[in-house]
């Protein structure tokens, strides 16, 4: 699996090194993956609740990049700490990217990634919608202490209809979520603002709108960085 498309970059200098060489699956769950039963209403979709066990989840927050603002941030704009990078380097890893295509009937071996954190909130967040079309499949893995808030949980809907739901996943730590992209997978959560952090990892197949999506994402952090050098947000 290819992440990211500046190798000179230290974090995603440490992923290639990673990937360079047979990865040793130390932290991830591939079995509780391989086990995880794939639902398709009204969409292919998945959950595996101890993707990560709560030890490793301790440490992955303990390890989290400092993200003071909402939005999604691309993984090289963040200075995360080595656990953390090799958290991100088996979730890209060939073994995660061929159970989840095994489970929703993709190829997604050798397939481009887009790698993207969250650490916030906003109270705008969460608005349904459907993912982008040159994303194939999209995994959301949690790294919370735990969720006891009634917003914020991921709703896997049946049209643009909050409560249209078949399902709801709590944002705790360890839990992975996965889906395909498709036309009707409409997902979304109720209103939460504070802490709510997540990796999330899109499988691409174009990389022209992967490039363009990036360089939308690098902007916005920048704008974000820049506001709070000079006090703004």
């Amino acid at each position: 699996m290819k992440v990211g498309e500046h190798p000179s970059n230290p974090l995603l200098k440490a992923l290639h090194r990673l990937h360079a060489e047979p990865l040793i699956m130390s932290i991830v769950n591939i079995a509780a993956l391989n086990e995880a039963k794939l639902e398709t209403d009204p969409f292919p979709h998945f959950c595996v609740p101890n993707f990560l066990s709560k030890e490793d989840v301790a440490k992955a927050i303990s390890d989290f990049p400092q993200i003071e603002h909402g939005g999604l941030f691309p993984v090289e704009t963040l200075t995360p700490g080595s656990f953390f990078t090799k958290i991100i380097g088996e979730v890209t890893g060939p073994e995660v990217a061929e159970a989840v295509g095994r489970k929703l009937g993709l190829t997604l071996t050798g397939m481009d990634t887009m790698l993207t954190i969250r650490g916030r909130a906003r109270a705008k967040d969460g608005q349904i919608h459907t993912d982008a079309t040159f994303k194939k499949a999209t995994l959301l893995l949690y790294l919370n202490e735990g969720w006891s808030h009634a917003g914020g949980r991921l709703r896997v809907l049946r049209s643009n209809n909050m409560d249209d739901y078949t399902a709801e996943v709590a944002p705790e730590g360890g839990t992975l979520f996965g889906f395909q992209c498709t036309d009707n997978a409409w997902h979304g959560h109720l209103p939460y603002e504070g802490v709510r952090r997540y990796i999330m990892c899109n499988f691409v197949e174009d990389k022209a709108m992967l490039k363009r999506e990036l360089a939308r994402h690098r902007m916005s952090a920048r704008l974000k960085s820049l506001g709070r050098m000079v006090g703004i947000g």
